[in-house]
């Protein structure tokens, strides 16, 4: 679908969330991101499954922190265009007075800001225009909100957004500065593309998404679990995303086969901070 672009957004290259957008089956994006979502795939035509499988593994591991373990704040760095349920809706689902702060950089999604602060009136939701790439400065602005009590646990919610991270952006530091600002008893929960099980096919993927300007860094299961060192994984541990405590309700047709390790080529884990 192709949309009037709203002022600063830049309609000139395809945005990793608009093409998200396209893969989960929004509305939301323009006609450059559908041709470069359609170009990924034709390489890899499992995309659409990965994308599905990643939002469902956020929806569980929001879930399980929700009701297993007590907390009741949430902040989601790389929220992407709003997809309803959105993080704040799941939480609030189990407890009615969770808080959750978003944080984005595409003019886009702020353009669809209120529709994730549509909140509980027992709880609270937040948008926040930053970039990932400044832990302080995001950890300023949540500050200044006053939304979140950073004395007490919070849930770093991390999907999809470190693999467009590269490494001389130091996305370990990034991780770590943003933990050291939380309390014992917060989590990471983070989902980031893997090449492990069809490297050729994720080097063209990777390789197109920096052609078309968005820095990409896929990461192996060694990578991916150097992000939860110092914290305590929940059972499974690193999982593929389909694999991480499946629910029978992820998937919208019971007929449907579970996908394959290759198709989705997600690691996803959650920790605990002691």
């Amino acid at each position: 679908m192709t949309h009037s672009a709203p002022r600063d957004i830049d309609t000139s290259r395809p945005h990793s969330a608009r093409m998200y957008d396209y893969y989960l089956g929004g509305k939301d994006h323009f006609e450059v991101d559908k041709q470069a979502a359609e170009t990924v795939a034709a390489m890899w035509p499992a995309v659409f499954v990965a994308a599905r499988e990643n939002r469902a593994f956020m929806h569980r591991a929001t879930r399980v922190l929700a009701r297993e373990h007590g907390i009741r704040q949430w902040l989601d760095i790389g929220t992407g265009i709003p997809t309803e349920p959105n993080l704040h809706q799941v939480a609030q689902a189990v407890a009615p007075e969770a808080r959750v702060v978003y944080v984005d950089n595409d003019p886009l999604v702020l353009k669809y800001a209120e529709r994730l602060m549509r909140s509980t009136p027992q709880g609270r939701t937040e948008y926040i225009e930053g970039d990932i790439t400044d832990p302080e400065g995001i950890l300023a602005a949540v500050r200044a909100s006053e939304v979140l009590d950073l004395t007490r646990p919070v849930a770093l919610s991390l999907n999809a957004v470190l693999h467009f991270v590269t490494d001389d952006q130091d996305p370990y530091g990034i991780v770590r500065h943003l933990l050291d600002a939380l309390p014992s008893g917060s989590a990471l929960a983070l989902s980031h593309g893997t090449p492990d099980f069809d490297a050729e096919t994720v080097k063209k993927i990777q390789d197109l998404y920096i052609a078309s300007g968005t820095p990409a860094k896929l990461r192996t299961r060694e990578e991916f679990a150097r992000f939860f060192e110092g914290l305590s994984l929940l059972d499974p541990g690193i999982a593929v995303g389909h694999r991480w405590r499946p629910d029978a309700g992820d998937r919208t047709d019971a007929s449907s086969a579970q996908p394959t390790d290759a198709e989705v080529s997600v690691w996803v884990a959650v920790g605990l901070k002691a």
